[in-house]
């Protein structure tokens, strides 16, 4: 092969390289913060923040919308004992928020995280059945998250929704791919590969302008 063909050859490589490097990136989309453009599709749920995403039990579908009920009751001390449930609810101003313990998991509190509701229970308790009631009202509009202080750490956080004029998110849209060394998994092998294409036509081209020819050629075209 003579050497301006194998130029040609190892320049044509490496570009088709960066091509599909190019094409197997993914396209960037749109996206907004809450509201009803928010992306994603599926319902319009409140979006309790990043504070939620470790929370035992909690999902965006598993908020439960209770606006319009007079009362509605989180279990203190649910799943294993150490969440509450619904971790996320919906109510609207007048509406009475039970929060009623298992007596699993050990002693419970209830203490706000951030927000404007003004529920508190700091006293520890590990009583099956005891309640603690709050009735919202127009002053707690907005969201309020919070937690059990002997096992925050656990993962034991809820957040409270008030009323219609709350940020929102769609339903549904917490899962994520899996991640290595800070971008997505089939982004980096995309990467790994270029750059060995790349690597293996510029040792290529080396060896033809030092010798003359590819070592696997003999004689001319």
């Amino acid at each position: 092969m003579k050497r301006r063909d194998f130029m040609r050859t190892a320049g044509g490589a490496t570009i088709a390289a960066g091509a599909t490097a190019g094409a197997a990136q993914p396209a960037v989309a749109s996206s907004s913060g809450g509201g009803e453009e928010g992306g994603g599709g599926g319902d319009q749920v409140p979006d309790f923040g990043s504070y939620l995403e470790d929370a035992n039990g909690f999902s965006t579908d598993s908020i439960q919308d209770a606006r319009g009920e007079d009362s509605v009751t989180v279990e203190v001390g649910a799943g294993d004992g150490l969440a509450f449930d619904s971790a996320g609810i919906w109510v609207s101003p007048g509406t009475t928020i039970t929060w009623e313990w298992t007596g699993e998991g050990g002693n419970h509190n209830v203490l706000p995280n951030e927000g404007p509701a003004g529920f508190e229970h700091e006293e520890t308790i590990g009583e099956s059945g005891y309640t603690f009631e709050y009735e919202v009202t127009e002053e707690d509009a907005g969201i309020t998250t919070y937690y059990c202080q002997p096992h925050e750490g656990q993962g034991m956080k809820g957040g409270v929704a008030v009323g219609d004029d709350v940020e929102t998110t769609s339903a549904g849209n917490e899962m994520k791919e899996p991640r290595e060394f800070g971008v997505d998994i089939h982004e980096h092998w995309v990467g790994v590969t270029v750059v060995l294409m790349m690597s293996v036509s510029m040792v290529f081209t080396f060896f033809t302008l030092k010798y003359g020819e590819s070592p696997h050629t003999s004689g001319g075209d």
